[in-house]
């Protein structure tokens, strides 16, 4: 009666080989293929590299102004490009500017990267059902899984440094784009796409005219969402290299800093709401536009 109170697992030698095999076979694909994949890698961390230059050599004063024009071009709102501008001199002001800026060009090169693999992803997923099905358990388990765990496999095949964190990071937050833009075009209105039809539109100009244009909100949504995952991962990648406001908080984690923990982790927070506000503001007069343009 054993069997009934403990569950029955497999064999302590079966399960200790089947671990050793994976792990010595994991281990030989680093060795064999480590240095092609850094390689592979390396446009990357050059366009990584010149975006964190660009924000750290950049005099504040036109940093401040780029992010406030871009604040009022999205949303054309001056409360939140005041919110913007008086939330980053705080950040300045308590020594943190740095630290931000290395920040602010992560989250640029990984939302840039979700951008390019997500959409993609999600208009192949609207067009085919079959694709959907085989993508969305993929998507469920990139969701579920614990953020440590993404650090596993890729510092075992790329080591410590900034890359890993920059793929670890976009892994971890391109899930929303890729839901949302299958979503949005999904959503669109068949009888629009019918009047599309019925002009003789071909399939790219019925993707790129009526369906794109017409799932902007929802895919900017989608946009958002990954913004705020990665800054949510931002504390984490820390732990295997990538520079920035996540370094300071496990540097305060680790030594019980009080102060730097929390102005830093405020930061982090200041950043989130400054992205959050934009993309949504701007998703906002997307989804006006489009009402005023059906209505």
């Amino acid at each position: 009666m054993d069997w009934f109170w403990s569950f029955p697992n497999l064999n302590d030698d079966l399960l200790r080989t089947i671990r050793t095999t994976v792990d010595d076979g994991f281990r030989a694909f680093t060795r064999a293929y480590g240095d092609m994949l850094e390689a592979f890698f390396d446009p990357l961390r050059f366009f990584l590299i010149q975006s964190e230059r660009f924000m750290l050599n950049t005099p504040w004063l036109i940093i401040l102004f780029l992010i406030a024009a871009t604040a009022w071009l999205a949303s054309r709102n001056w409360k939140i490009v005041v919110g913007s501008v008086a939330t980053l001199l705080v950040i300045g002001v308590f020594d943190m500017w740095d630290d931000t800026m290395r920040t602010i060009s992560m989250i640029f090169v990984c939302t840039v990267l979700a951008i390019a693999f997500g959409l993609p992803t999600g208009i192949l997923m609207s067009r085919s059902d079959r694709m959907r099905d085989i993508v969305n358990p993929i998507l469920d388990v990139m969701q579920t899984m614990p953020s440590f765990v993404y650090l596993i496999p890729v510092v075992m095949l790329l080591g410590i440094g900034r890359v890993p964190g920059l793929i670890a990071v976009v892994i971890y937050a391109i899930p929303p784009i890729i839901r949302l833009t299958n979503l949005g075009i999904r959503l669109v209105d068949k009888e629009i796409l019918e009047a599309a039809d019925a002009f003789g539109s071909s399939g790219w100009q019925k993707l790129k005219n009526v369906q794109l244009p017409l799932a902007l909100p929802t895919i900017m949504a989608g946009i958002n969402q990954t913004i705020m995952m990665a800054l949510a991962m931002v504390v984490i990648a820390s732990m295997i290299g990538v520079q920035g406001l996540g370094q300071p908080v496990l540097r305060a984690i680790n030594n019980q800093y009080f102060t730097l923990g929390v102005f830093n982790g405020l930061a982090i927070v200041g950043i989130a709401i400054i992205f959050d506000r934009v993309s949504q503001a701007y998703g906002h007069r997307l989804q006006k536009h489009r009402e005023i343009v059906h209505g």
